[in-house]
């Protein structure tokens, strides 16, 4: 009989998992998926056009508080966990409560989910979510589009919307993000890299996607989400590593299998960084990847805009991914507003709606307001938010303008940040030099 089984997710690498091994496995009889971290996915459906012959009606979403409830109801007798950004703890105890209720908890590796490409390939991965792999990413881009490639990125998924017309997403134009209704999230992924002249694909089934984009390409850039692991077999994996957050490197899952895994590491925000943090993190490569080269570099904040923070009260909005369940309280926008000499209010007492639900779901936050933006009322709230915040000036450190999407009342201005190697040139030679060397050996 096949096995009846359950995939954990997050509208991400569960829905992967099941394209590449289980839509077509005749030993797997899948019941559903169940959904966290992002809001409103659970109670929709994994559609027809996606599910494939053998779920012709689709594959429910549920809720994951519902998990021992699903275990029982529909004699599940494995669940796989396909998710990211959580902590190793976080991970046993749900693997505690299928075992208790029977099932067998397992987690699928990259040398059966990968897909093969026949382009070299670059990931940008990290240890947790908001490491800096978007401007990690473009300068990778930039290095490669230097040397004469054509390049494509490839985003990690984002299928917040209606999956049926996700199957494979290509944009180009900024016009195409409101044409295909995307979030802040996925705008903030995309933006940056269309504003540079990178065409970007991304969507739900990534076997399909991956055709597509190596049609248009000579490398093909992989630009993580989260911590999760390439979808794609790498030429090169690279692996950021956050001093901000030192010890992450190792607690956190699958961030730790990308830190054991990377053929290089780039250490982030270094010039920002706290001392001990930076100690501590060198510390845990010296003893455990010493072998591995590391590229230590910042992500040089601007403020876009001329503008005298001094003195001002300021409110600063932040990632929202970074700030959530990357278990960050500040961003570009708090260390622009600091080194400014700003006053930073709380935004807690202005917070309405799904925005303050968010801020009960997230305690550690109460000098930024983190811009969640997945549905039509969270972005109303965020925007009523910012506009009853009694402040002088909002600064916004998401990598997208947010003002082009959300009304602000008060003047505002972008806290921008970009990569910026510590010895120059240590990026782009350590990307140039591997894809030589795979080039020389695939042609021997």
């Amino acid at each position: 009989m096949p096995l009846r089984t359950l995939i954990l997710g997050a509208a991400g690498r569960d829905f992967h998992n099941f394209n590449v091994l289980f839509r077509n496995d005749a030993n797997t009889h899948v019941v559903g998926f169940t959904a966290t971290q992002i809001p409103e996915i659970s109670d929709k459906m994994y559609p027809p056009e996606l599910s494939g012959d053998r779920y012709p009606d689709g594959l429910p979403i549920y809720p994951e508080e519902q998990l021992e409830q699903l275990i029982r109801e529909h004699s599940v007798e494995q669940v796989v966990f396909a998710y990211s950004d959580v902590s190793h703890e976080y991970v046993m105890h749900l693997a505690s409560r299928c075992l208790a209720s029977g099932a067998d908890f397992t987690m699928l590796g990259p040398e059966r989910t990968a897909l093969r490409s026949k382009l070299p390939v670059v990931a940008v991965c990290a240890v947790r979510t908001g490491c800096g792999k978007s401007p990690v990413s473009r300068e990778v881009v930039r290095a490669l589009v230097a040397t004469g490639q054509k390049v494509a990125v490839i985003r990690h998924p984002m299928p917040y919307g209606e999956l049926s017309k996700q199957r494979v997403q290509r944009f180009e134009k900024l016009e195409e993000l409101d044409t295909a209704d995307c979030t802040i999230e996925e705008r903030e992924e995309y933006e940056p890299h269309i504003n540079a002249g990178t065409v970007v694909f991304a969507g739900a089934d990534y076997e399909l996607i991956l055709a597509e984009a190596e049609k248009e390409a000579d490398v093909i850039i992989w630009d993580g989400g989260n911590n999760d692991l390439p979808f794609i077999q790498p030429t090169l994996h690279l692996t950021l590593v956050d001093p901000h957050r030192a010890g992450h490197e190792t607690q956190f899952h699958p961030g730790e299998a990308n830190f054991l895994a990377a053929d290089a590491l780039v250490m982030t925000k270094v010039g920002n960084a706290p001392a001990e943090g930076l100690a501590a993190l060198r510390q845990t490569i010296a003893d455990q990847r010493p072998s591995t080269p590391t590229i230590e570099g910042d992500l040089e904040i601007t403020l876009e805009e001329e503008i005298d923070l001094n003195g001002k009260r300021v409110l600063c909005v932040e990632d929202g991914p970074t700030t959530t369940h990357g278990g960050m309280n500040y961003g570009s926008a708090v260390i622009a507003a600091r080194e400014a000499g700003a006053t930073i209010i709380d935004p807690r007492p202005f917070a309405v709606g799904t925005v303050k639900e968010c801020f009960d779901e997230n305690p550690h936050l109460d000098i930024c307001l983190p811009a969640m933006g997945y549905f039509g009322q969270q972005l109303k709230d965020l925007e009523d938010t910012i506009r009853a915040a009694e402040c002088d000036v909002v600064v916004v450190g998401t990598p997208i303008d947010l003002r082009r999407i959300i009304n602000m009342d008060q003047p505002s201005v972008r806290a921008i940040y970009n990569w910026k190697d510590r010895t120059a040139g240590a990026l782009a030679t350590v990307v140039t030099e591997a894809l030589k060397s795979a080039n020389t050996q695939t042609n021997n």
